[in-house]
């Protein structure tokens, strides 16, 4: 249990706010996260669809789709940064001031993407400064959903935070959806030469808007009740955010949070990314089957992720966790079935099944239980490493393995292992963690 090297002067009762403040907390924490989501997939779409080509044509069209999606990479590298940097400022000056930063970021780079010049107009120094850009979004990117996580577990009532917290979740599903419907009006009504020569530019552009929106909305905002009553912290590290980040203690709460997310983030990683591809390639299915599934699959998140989020407040964290980890160790294999019969119906109900069970309900209880194993102290910090570096060792490795064992074998059982394995990790990190639900956020150390 990490030791606290504070003199405990503050309530052990966090301020209260009106109804009206927990309101604007809900909507920034929402809309933060979704443009987050959006940015990215924005970036990721017009990737694969438009920079290879605007941005690499000197190349082979397959060299220069690698390029582009290198540079799609790049900003999962930067998240990291920001997550130990924005993590560690925002338990030293508050939840607030650090969310206004990250919108900001976010916002600023993804609008500058879309008034970029290209390839033609000043050659490599286009897709230098795409990369550039790539790298500052995802800086901010890294702490984003992890302080709106925090923010609003804060805000929230105690009785009704997993419901609250869930909220950030539901912000994924929106910013996908949003992203997602932009590209296939664009694809829909323009021509190539059109898409190509200043189409490509209007949903970056248009973000400016929503990100003016997000940072209004932020900056009037009352800093989180539970940081306003926190005890005085002395900072223990000094110099560098960045070092302190990384030097900073990591106890047992931070390696159970880590294994709550593994399981979550490597199903995500699965059935949102590679299943998308192994359909597409393997099966004699239309390309449009899969990523409808993701689309409808999100579209019943809406109702999955707040009912968890209530089952969570009602039954506990613990309990719900292990359910939930459970089912999609029963469902593992029966989705895969179904998505391998090669039936458009079946690979649509195996693929909303496994998102909405294996991947969003989790994701609505680990979007509060994360928050309450951590102290006061080192919440930001620890929530953002947590789900950075979950997030890397599976969205990364995840895919890439699932590819190599389906081309050894030739068969789709090793997904539904991995599926398994995943959630069993969850399983047991969820055993092993004390029941969070009601702990009081104020206290600074952590929860084990």
């Amino acid at each position: 249990m990490m030791q606290d090297s504070t003199a405990l002067t503050a309530q052990s009762h966090p301020a209260q706010r009106t109804t009206r403040d927990l309101t604007k907390a809900a909507v920034s924490g929402w809309l933060g996260t979704a443009m987050e989501f959006m940015d990215f997939q924005l970036y990721s779409l017009a990737a694969a669809i438009v920079f290879n080509k605007i941005f690499f044509p000197d190349v082979s069209p397959a060299i220069g789709l690698i390029a582009a999606m290198a540079t799609y990479g790049v900003g999962y590298v930067a998240r990291l940064a920001g997550a130990i940097y924005f993590g560690r400022m925002g338990d030293r000056i508050g939840r607030k001031k650090v969310l206004v930063i990250t919108i900001l970021l976010m916002g600023a780079s993804t609008t500058l993407i879309g008034a970029l010049p290209t390839y033609a107009t000043i050659g490599i120094l286009a897709p230098s400064l795409l990369v550039l850009l790539r790298l500052v979004q995802g800086f901010g990117a890294g702490a984003e959903i992890a302080g709106a996580t925090v923010l609003l577990a804060e805000y929230a009532p105690v009785r009704r935070r997993g419901l609250v917290a869930s909220l950030v979740s539901l912000g994924t599903n929106s910013g996908t959806l949003a992203a997602s419907g932009l590209w296939a009006i664009l694809l829909g009504v323009l021509s190539e030469d059109q898409l190509l020569s200043w189409g490509w530019r209007l949903p970056f552009l248009l973000s400016f808007a929503l990100m003016l929106f997000a940072v209004w909305l932020r900056r009037g905002l009352k800093e989180s009740p539970v940081f306003e009553e926190r005890p005085a912290v002395v900072d223990e590290h000094r110099g560098s955010v960045l070092a302190a980040g990384i030097r900073q203690r990591k106890g047992r709460a931070f390696f159970l949070a880590l294994g709550l997310r593994l399981g979550q983030a490597g199903n995500s990683g699965l059935i949102q990314t590679f299943l998308v591809g192994y359909i597409a390639t393997n099966l004699a299915v239309g390309r449009s089957v899969p990523t409808d599934a993701i689309v409808y699959g999100s579209l019943l998140g809406f109702a999955t992720v707040p009912a968890v989020g209530l089952l969570g407040d009602r039954y506990g964290r613990r309990p719900v966790y292990m359910a939930f980890s459970l089912l999609t160790v029963a469902l593992a294999f029966p989705v895969m079935f179904l998505v391998a019969s090669g039936s458009p119906a079946a690979v649509m109900l195996g693929m909303v099944l496994g998102l909405n069970v294996g991947v969003l309900g989790l994701f609505s209880l680990e979007s509060v239980t994360m928050a309450e194993l951590f102290g006061s102290r080192t919440r930001f910090t620890q929530l953002a490493l947590a789900k950075e570096i979950g997030g890397i060792l599976t969205t990364a490795i995840g895919p890439v393995l699932a590819a190599s064992l389906t081309a050894v074998t030739g068969s789709w059982w090793p997904i539904a292992v991995m599926l398994v394995v995943y959630s069993l990790i969850t399983f047991v990190s969820a055993f092993l963690a004390p029941e969070t639900r009601g702990r009081d956020l104020v206290r600074l150390e952590d929860a084990v």
